[in-house]
């Protein structure tokens, strides 16, 4: 899908045909809408189709006509009914007269700018327009890193309560998640150190200061990012070590029953030998079995107290 915006006096609109100083998006285009832009807009199509790789590495590449930044962008897919939070490429073109962005899906971080929810945005303003979706990308990055921190507090209560599979998948998919981003952000961090060194980038002075902005906000993100990775997976750690201890303390309990319950079996068993009977069965009254069995519980219950102090019940 291809469309094309431009901002006027009055906001942002969507227009049909290209003009000098409008924004091209490109959204999960097909070959031929690839083919199309590229000869129209004098670029190479291996360029246009690089952010449909899903594996694409971020980076940044400058031609006589036109400058290629590919980043990484987060994003949130359906799993199972779960949210799964992962990052994908964009790419964006800054060509003579134009500025294309190409996605696989949707994002959020163009969606604001398509919506007119950014302040100070012109799309004839090719170079700040890019700063300010790289910015706009790292704002993104930290939203999500706050929602999966929510979610991984969320599940933690959930298994101070019970301790099942389901949340403990949760957490190692949200743990998955933090890895997705502390590599992208990292990726992006160089694509931006890169940038610094670009004159294209910093022909204003403004320009520039947005540019540091952009850095210390995907600094910050990784910072983030770190640190609920490390929380996350010291909860992880700490949560195995909850659940071996937990089962040790079932087979300890286990294990002190079947020797309780011993006791009563292994009396009865030497009774149950080829003997001439129970001792007492041949007075009268024949109390020998009661007899019998009430010793054997007087046993069995010394022993289950003898376990009780040794605290093994």
């Amino acid at each position: 899908m291809i469309e094309i915006f431009k901002t006027f006096a009055d906001g942002i609109r969507q227009i049909e045909e290209i003009e000098e100083g409008c924004w091209i998006a490109m959204t999960n285009p097909s070959a031929t809408e690839l083919v199309q832009i590229s000869e129209a807009c004098k670029i190479d199509i291996d360029h246009l189709r690089a952010p449909l790789d899903e594996e694409e590495r971020s980076r940044i590449e400058v031609e006589d006509e036109y400058t290629l930044v590919l980043v990484d962008i987060p994003t949130v897919e359906k799993r199972n009914n779960k949210d799964r939070y992962v990052t994908m490429p964009l790419g964006i073109i800054i060509a003579e007269k134009v500025i294309i962005t190409t996605c696989l899906e949707e994002t959020k971080v163009l969606k604001s700018f398509m919506d007119g929810r950014v302040r100070d945005f012109f799309t004839f303003k090719k170079t700040r327009f890019i700063l300010q979706i790289l910015y706009k990308n790292a704002t993104v990055f930290l939203q999500y890193l706050r929602i999966i921190d929510r979610k991984s507090e969320e599940v933690e209560h959930k298994l101070h309560i019970s301790t099942r599979n389901s949340e403990l998948i949760e957490l190692l998919e949200l743990e998955k998640s933090l890895v997705y981003f502390t590599t992208s952000l990292r990726s992006n961090e160089v694509v931006f150190e890169k940038m610094l060194k670009i004159d294209k980038i910093k022909q204003y002075p403004e320009d520039t200061e947005l540019l540091e902005d952009v850095i210390i906000e995907n600094k910050q993100a990784i910072e983030m990012s770190n640190i609920y990775s490390g929380i996350l997976s010291g909860t992880m750690d700490a949560f195995a070590s909850v659940i071996s201890n937990n089962l040790n303390i079932v087979m300890k309990f286990l294990a002190t029953v079947t020797i309780v319950m011993a006791i009563p079996t292994m009396i009865a068993s030497f009774f149950g030998m080829n003997v001439s009977g129970i001792p007492g069965s041949t007075q009268p009254g024949g109390y020998g079995f009661f007899i019998v069995v009430g010793c054997t519980l007087i046993v069995t219950i010394i022993v289950a107290m003898i376990f009780r102090k040794k605290d093994l019940f």
